[in-house]
């Protein structure tokens, strides 16, 4: 009870699993989520097509999370990219490198990926539950959302937003690490009591 009311340990829940899949990058290489196992994993999901103010690009969001991860400690646990794309019509890989190009992405461990329509919806409408919408101009409504898994391919977190906190990016990949690092003995009962008892933080 006293864990319950006082909340000692603060974790980030452990949403669900996250998909499978298999799709090309922009350098016409293929990428799994069997690649990035062992990884902390961002991801979002947008079309080279989108241009800001009329389409909320998530895309400088994540350069923005990729600049900040250079000043977080996440140990020998490499952190990798991933923007999706759902408009695989129009974003050829050629495509994809030049939105990389353009965004200023580090591409070493930043990845512009697409792929069969349907697996596109079954991944990112199924497994990582955001909408898109492609409307009649071609044209794509969605809703900006990032998503961190974790190196068991587990989904932590979500930000429902095209431009992210950084600082509360950086609290949640803190809390991830301490988790981590308190996962053997005595403490990792107390980081199980904490996911029991849902204590998360606001």
């Amino acid at each position: 009870m006293a864990f319950a009311v006082f909340q000692p340990i603060q974790v980030l829940p452990r949403v669900s699993l996250s998909p499978g899949f298999a799709f090309t990058d922009q350098n016409g290489e293929r990428l799994t989520n069997e690649d990035l196992r062992g990884k902390f994993v961002f991801y979002n999901f947008t079309y080279t097509g989108c241009q800001e103010p009329s389409c909320p690009d998530p895309g400088p969001g994540m350069r923005a999370i990729q600049e900040k991860m250079v000043d977080i400690d996440t140990g020998d646990i490499p952190v990798e990219f991933v923007t999706i794309s759902f408009d695989p019509e129009h974003d050829t890989p050629e495509k994809l490198k030049a939105y990389a190009e353009r965004l200023g992405a580090d591409t070493s461990d930043w990845h512009f990926v697409t792929g069969d329509p349907t697996r596109l919806k079954n991944v990112i409408g199924g497994g990582f539950s955001t909408y898109y919408n492609q409307k009649d101009d071609g044209t794509f409504t969605f809703d900006p959302t990032f998503v961190i898994v974790d190196g068991w391919g587990i989904i932590r977190t979500k930000y429902k937003t095209a431009h992210p906190d950084l600082d509360i990016v950086e609290r949640d990949m803190g809390l991830l690490m301490q988790e981590l690092n308190n996962s053997e003995g005595a403490s990792r009962i107390a980081y199980e009591a904490a996911h029991l008892f849902l204590c998360y933080p606001d």
